[in-house]
């Protein structure tokens, strides 16, 4: 899950940055004016809760959550990227900072997936050799190479 946990604090990273600085904010991809103040703590908080959702799923749940809900939530920044788009802002933050975080996130929720599938396997995780290994009947569990299993 190192890969989940350091995509939450980047998020939390950006919702705290949106909400003590939000003239920084400016590298979302859009021109920021002085009415813009509630919408950027608005976005602030909803990057730092989901940030926080990130750890929650991490505790509580398995990696078919947690990969679902990163596929889900790479709708955000494709958002995002549609944002500032629309609003003539910045091709190279839409595409550089909201396109790839989408890929990133994507990225991540498939690899969770494909882990809980059994398709990859993890080191907190039991072996999961090809489906022809013999299996232990009495324990059910599987006869690893190298004793792990």
């Amino acid at each position: 899950m190192g890969l989940s946990g350091l995509l939450g604090l980047g998020i939390i990273a950006i919702g705290v940055r949106f909400l003590l600085a939000p003239r920084a904010a400016a590298a979302y991809g859009v021109a920021i004016n002085e009415d813009a103040g509630a919408y950027l703590s608005a976005k602030g908080v909803r990057d730092i809760v989901s940030g926080l959702v990130v750890f929650l799923l991490i505790a509580t749940a398995g990696h078919r959550v947690l990969g679902g809900w990163m596929l889900v939530m790479a709708l955000i920044p494709i958002g995002d990227a549609v944002v500032v788009l629309r609003s003539g802002g910045s091709k190279a933050a839409a595409y550089g900072w909201h396109v790839a975080t989408a890929v990133v996130m994507a990225v991540i929720g498939i690899l969770l997936l494909a882990q809980d599938s059994g398709i990859i396997s993890s080191a907190d995780h039991e072996c999961r050799p090809p489906l022809s290994a013999a299996t232990d009947c009495k324990t059910k569990r599987v006869n690893c190479p190298g004793g792990r299993g």
